[in-house]
């Protein structure tokens, strides 16, 4: 095992860095070592794992496949690791997660605090992608887990957790849709818009309800980011078509407010927190997970926009 350890740091070194002589500078060794180890066992599977061109070396088809089995091989270990550090009464470990954009401010970074104060011991990375993208990192083990929309249709993922999210109007506070709960989409004919395109997840629903209310929107600014549509819905340029999880943060501060849009044909989308379905998560990220299961509930309407409100009502009452 020590041996193989050896050959599979110095082989992914390389194959990251695509050159022996920069992964024997990373790792503080003679690059004859790392090219001895390379060559031994490219001789004992009988098949070339780089290809030598005079750029620096390339993965074969061979060292690909080799590529992937190390990265595994890699987290399995620190899983390992893990577990036998919680039989001797530890809480440690790292845990990999993988959220949508719109995770990126509010109940996602709160419950990471929570997590660190509680369990210093653990060390998270978080990595912000697209929907899509997201889904292929859970199941391809890429990270212990992930929070995507829309996962029903995909068995190679476990949810623990989902909340319902709409789809709405984000106006600033002293809009007239500011006062109403919900409107119809065509309530916008006529009004400036900001709207979301792809890869956005809502960029879909945009254009289901064009398609099936045939309402031609004055599209005033068009963007892929969250954080540009809402900074320009609050310089005034139009009304930005967004979800409830996308502006909860804003709506909360009194910064902008949401109306849900409630057109029959529009669904809700479904936030979900899942898991790959082929392995159970590690000591550490199943100590992750439950947290940030329990925040989860925040996620749903109208809870996600509406706390601090219903609070005030409460305490009026």
């Amino acid at each position: 095992m020590p041996a193989f350890s050896r050959f599979l740091r110095y082989f992914m070194a390389v194959g990251r860095l695509g050159s022996i002589r920069k992964a024997a500078d990373e790792l503080n060794v003679s690059a004859s070592a790392i090219d001895r180890q390379i060559l031994n066992v490219e001789a004992e599977i009988g098949m070339p794992l780089f290809e030598r061109l005079p750029t620096g070396l390339r993965l074969t088809a061979a060292g690909e496949i080799m590529m992937a089995a190390g990265g595994r091989w890699q987290k399995s270990l620190s899983e390992v690791r893990a577990q036998i550090e919680d039989l001797r009464g530890l809480k440690r470990g790292h845990v990999e997660i993988a959220i949508i954009d719109a995770l990126a401010k509010g109940v996602i970074p709160a419950a990471i605090q929570t997590i660190q104060s509680r369990y210093p011991g653990i060390s998270i990375a978080v990595r912000v992608r697209g929907n899509d993208a997201v889904r292929r990192m859970i199941a391809s083990n890429e990270v212990d887990f992930g929070i995507f929309f829309d996962p029903e249709s995909y068995r190679d993922i476990t949810v623990h957790a989902f909340a319902d999210v709409h789809l709405g109007f984000v106006t600033p506070v002293g809009h007239p849709f500011a006062q109403q709960q919900e409107a119809r989409f065509s309530a916008c004919i006529g009004s400036p818009v900001v709207v979301p395109t792809h890869p956005l997840a809502v960029h879909q629903q945009v254009l289901v309800l064009e398609g099936t209310t045939r309402a031609t929107l004055d599209k005033k600014v068009s963007s892929d980011d969250i954080q540009m549509i809402t900074s320009l819905v609050q310089q005034g340029v139009g009304i930005g078509i967004l979800t409830s999880l996308d502006v909860m943060t804003e709506v909360r501060a009194g910064r902008l407010a949401f109306t849900r849009i409630s057109d029959p044909v529009l669904r809700p989308m479904t936030l979900a927190l899942c898991t790959a379905a082929a392995r159970p998560p590690s000591y550490a990220a199943d100590i992750v997970l439950g947290e940030i299961q329990t925040a989860f509930a925040q996620f749903a309407w109208p809870a996600a926009i509406q706390p601090q409100v219903m609070a005030e009502e409460v305490d009026g009452g």
